[in-house]
């Protein structure tokens, strides 16, 4: 134990909230142990969240608002707590959750908060392999610990990671619980022209981001489930000295709640340099139309003539007339259909087109095959490539949670527009009040969206009133 110690502070820290999302929620009480050289110090106190407190959460914890009413806000605990946090290991059981609230907290009074933090859930998961479960009464009652107070409050949690931290070491030799350490607390040596503060920024959440070099280009684009871990795995000492590694001067990223958030942001990062997305002002599709002998025949629109999000019977979505003309005729060889039918070249009365001559057509040109059955086998190759029209009346709100419980997302959209994504009811309700804006249809947002909602696993909410 006195060699970690040696090397850096430590602090024992634990939280209770008035719930779990970190744009909504507050911190209503904070529990510390301080270990340095010269012992264990603990501190505690309430902290009034300026809000009610749910019945559940007074249940949990049995805090109510009556102990509250008199306790000192964040804002006056602010400067006590960051003297008493800086320099030191922050140590919490899901350090994710401590660590993000306490951020948010700062962040709301503008004070850009960061610590080194290590999660007593993921040393016990290294150090205990072959044990399933790693929550904290569970580790109370493997290692035979009692809490020295009232659980779920929080310096009765905090004791109890000091005496965990302490059974530990006694258990385990020190060189085994600082390995664990290292591994995870472990701030790799990023390439000196990338700014430091990096390490300490990236959240352990879902979302995207990219590497970009010295001139701004895009080296790279990806999403992740883990952000922090992700990213810092690119600069392990075994990838150190790739071409990739030297060429990054710049990290962007976008925290999600969840994997769809991390896809609109991936698209985004991708586009955040100009030459890696042109505007698609040419942007097409076919549309079906019945002619006066009865059949259908496609024909080529544009998304800045006709909203596609409402259009009926269109197929399949192009960059530009080039590609949209393409990809027909690659279904007509596939599907043994006319050209001249498809509008792909002009013939004669009778003349056969150029894919029947070449045996790929089956006459419909010279009267072989009938325009009725014709028109049924073009419907069947294309139904596949179908543009689904807007299926809700105004815009809907997809409501992405993350699997803490800890960020929720709102996502406002309507047509197969992303109008914006909202962190809090508040913020939803300001977007809602400033009306609709005009978006272009994107074809990329369109396919994450209509992916998503065919999944059905976030849940849809209405915004009555608002459209488009």
């Amino acid at each position: 134990m006195n060699a970690i110690l040696a090397s850096e502070p430590l602090i024992f820290i634990d939280l209770e909230t008035s719930g779990a999302n970190f744009a909504n929620d507050r911190i209503i009480e904070v529990g510390l142990i301080e270990v340095d050289a010269n012992g264990a110090h603990e501190w505690s106190v309430l902290v009034n969240p300026e809000t009610p407190l749910s019945s559940f959460i007074t249940g949990l914890t049995g805090i109510d608002d009556a102990m509250l009413c008199s306790a000192p806000t964040f804002r006056q605990l602010a400067p006590i707590l960051l003297d008493r946090l800086r320099g030191r290991l922050l140590i919490a059981h899901n350090a994710r959750f401590d660590y993000g609230f306490l951020k948010s907290e700062f962040a709301r009074l503008g004070v850009d908060f960061r610590a080194s933090s290590l999660c007593t859930v993921k040393l016990s998961r290294k150090l205990f392999p072959e044990h399933h479960r790693h929550n904290l009464d569970t580790l109370m009652m493997r290692h035979g610990l009692r809490v020295a107070g009232a659980r779920h409050r929080a310096l009765a949690d905090a004791r109890a990671l000091w005496d965990l931290w302490q059974c530990w070491h006694q258990q385990l030799p020190a060189a085994t619980i600082e390995s664990a350490v290292a591994a995870i607390v472990g701030r790799p040596e990023l390439p000196p022209q990338i700014d430091a503060a990096l390490i300490d920024d990236l959240p352990e959440a879902a979302g995207a981001y990219a590497f970009y070099g010295r001139d701004g280009r895009l080296l790279l684009s990806q999403r992740s489930s883990n952000l922090r871990q992700q990213v810092l795995a690119h600069f392990t000492p075994d990838k150190r000295d790739t071409a990739l590694i030297r060429d990054i001067w710049q990290v962007g990223w976008r925290a999600a709640a969840g994997e769809f958030g991390a896809r609109l942001h991936q698209l985004e990062l991708a586009r955040s340099v100009p030459e890696a997305h042109a505007a698609a002002n040419g942007l097409c599709s076919w549309q079906l139309r019945q002619h006066a002998q009865g059949d259908f025949r496609p024909q080529l629109v544009f998304s800045e003539d006709i909203d596609f999000a409402l259009a009926d019977d269109l197929f399949g979505l192009y960059p530009a007339r080039r590609e949209a003309l393409r990809s027909l005729r690659t279904l007509a060889d596939a599907h043994r259909l006319c050209y001249r039918q498809l509008g792909l070249e002009e013939t004669g009365p009778g003349e056969a087109c150029t894919a029947y001559r070449q045996k790929n057509c089956r006459g419909v040109c010279i009267g072989k095959e009938s325009t009725g059955l014709h028109s049924a086998r073009l419907l069947t190759a294309i139904a596949k490539f179908r543009v689904r029209t807007w299926p809700y009346q105004g815009a809907v709100v997809l409501i992405e949670r993350d699997g803490f419980g800890m960020r929720e997302d709102l996502h406002l959209i309507d047509r197969w527009r992303l109008l914006g994504t909202l962190h809090s009811e508040e913020a939803l309700q300001v977007r809602l009040a400033d009306g609709p804006t005009a978006s272009p249809f994107d074809p990329d947002i369109y396919r994450l969206i209509h992916k998503v909602l065919q999944a059905g696993k976030l849940r849809v909410r209405p915004c009555p009133g608002f459209s488009l």
